[in-house]
């Protein structure tokens, strides 16, 4: 059973963990003094509004000091969890809320300020967060519709709305919570989303990466190594030879032989799946194809290769970069295909008209339908293709696909998902390649080398820098 790719760690756990910074919250709540200040000096002095002063001065002064004690006591860049930035933004909004009860309630047009905590807890916080300030909210601005101190001007005249435009009022702010709630947690999650997806290839083509690069390592070290074994191992086979005369002396010199063999057999080992990054950078498409599948082959389930060029192309197989993307992508493809078949996976190349074409198909349940359109798209939830049993670890969240899909298309492929059959037929009308089907198909320019590249000659090893 393969083993569970670690990149995957990064994206399964909770995704909106100390996400807001204390520092940023503090300079919105000051720009919300300054704006709060400005709002009560002109209505009062330059409007001629009669504003309970002292009391609206007192809650913008919680503000003031709230923000102070908190910039005394947390450090600059102090990540609040997701409890701590739900009750800062509930200060706000009872704050908020106080204010418009002094200054006529849903009668000023600054009711719709509301909306701001909210908004900045869907965007940031939990759902369970975002619906107890929604909630909240509009308990606030159904109070304030009823309960408040009405605005009146200098000459006692009070200033208010008519009953249906305050309904109005009341229902455009609830369906905005909702609405703007709802719009901007999509947005940002499937930002976020997308960013640790994209992470997470990033980690995975580097980790593919540093394997190529250790295997080039190990098989240049083989190969550099390969004369100098060869040599003592001639040399001490010599001297066994002319030491029979001497056991203690010949049995040295077959030690060392062995050992020499035992070196020899460490490096090819070591170096069985690496490649010289000169001597290796290229190789036939099949070759790299099987190289990808390599790990998943000895899982109880068969693997079929089949690779030949369409009808009146050459025979021989077009050489290919070994792009760690490319084989990395290839693998999570064949991972997919093996998790899910029944038994049988069959992998199919072909080129010709200047395209490399590769057809990964299983005989399992194939895709869900419903998802077909959002395959290679991260975080599709859905376990009803795999058992816990079948595929122990399994998160459903499709990131997988969506690594492979990425780093193909980075090699310049293009990637399509689809059923080998009609999903709504029974077992019995099925056989052989019924299930899933990837496939990638590569311009040869972006994926194959030209003639003359092939027949180059690349020169001997050349020394690691940094």
């Amino acid at each position: 059973m393969a083993a569970r790719d670690p990149a995957f760690d990064l994206v399964s756990q909770d995704a909106r963990s100390e996400w807001v910074r204390l520092r940023t919250l503090l300079l919105l709540r000051w720009l919300a003094v300054l704006g709060q200040t400005i709002t009560v000096v002109i209505a009062s002095f330059y409007l001629g509004l009669r504003v309970e002063l002292g009391l609206c001065f007192l809650a913008i002064g919680a503000s003031v000091i709230s923000n102070l004690i908190a910039m005394t006591i947390f450090p600059e860049n102090q990540r609040l969890s997701d409890r701590d930035a739900m009750l800062t933004l509930l200060f706000d909004l009872a704050q908020l809320s106080f204010l418009l009860f002094l200054t006529g309630g849903l009668n000023n047009p600054f009711a719709l300020l509301i909306l701001a905590p909210v908004t900045i807890s869907a965007t940031a916080l939990t759902m369970r967060s975002t619906a107890i300030l929604g909630l909240l909210a509009v308990v606030m601005i159904t109070l304030l519709a009823f309960f408040y101190i009405p605005l009146t001007s200098g000459t006692g005249k009070v200033l208010e709305l008519p009953d249906l435009f305050v309904v109005g009022f009341w229902i455009a702010i609830t369906i905005g919570i909702v609405f703007l709630s709802i719009y901007a947690r999509r947005v940002s999650s499937e930002t976020h989303r997308m960013s640790q997806a994209l992470l997470a290839t990033q980690m995975a083509l580097a980790r593919e990466q540093k394997l190529t690069d250790l295997g080039g390592v190990v098989a240049a070290a083989a190969h550099e190594l390969g004369t100098p074994l060869a040599t003592i191992k001639l040399v001490s086979t010599e001297l066994a030879e002319e030491l029979a005369d001497s056991p203690d002396l010949a049995e040295d010199a077959r030690l060392i032989r062995e050992q020499a063999d035992r070196c020899r057999d460490i490096l090819r080992s070591m170096g069985r799946a690496g490649k010289d990054d000169l001597h290796m950078r290229s190789a036939p498409f099949g070759a790299v194809v099987r190289e990808a599948a390599e790990p998943h082959q000895d899982r109880g389930i068969a693997v079929h290769f089949d690779f030949s060029p369409d009808p009146g192309e050459p025979g021989g197989q077009p050489i290919v970069w070994r792009k760690p993307e490319i084989i990395h992508g290839l693998r999570n493809l064949v991972q997919n295909a093996v998790d899910f078949a029944h038994g049988e996976v069959w992998v199919e190349g072909s080129w010709g008209l200047g395209k490399i074409r590769l057809r990964i198909v299983d005989d399992g349940p194939g895709f869900p339908p419903d998802l077909l359109g959002r395959l290679g798209d991260p975080f599709l939830r859905r376990r009803s293709r795999v058992s816990d049993s079948q595929r122990p670890g399994y998160e459903g969240m499709g990131l997988g696909l969506f690594i492979a899909k990425t780093l193909l298309e980075r090699s310049g492929a293009k990637v399509r998902f689809d059923n080998a059959t009609d999903p709504f037929l029974v077992a019995a009308d099925t056989s052989g390649q019924s299930g899933a089907v990837a496939e990638v198909v590569w311009p040869h320019a972006s994926l194959g080398l030209l003639e003359d590249e092939t027949n180059a000659p690349l020169g001997d090893n050349q020394p690691i820098t940094a």
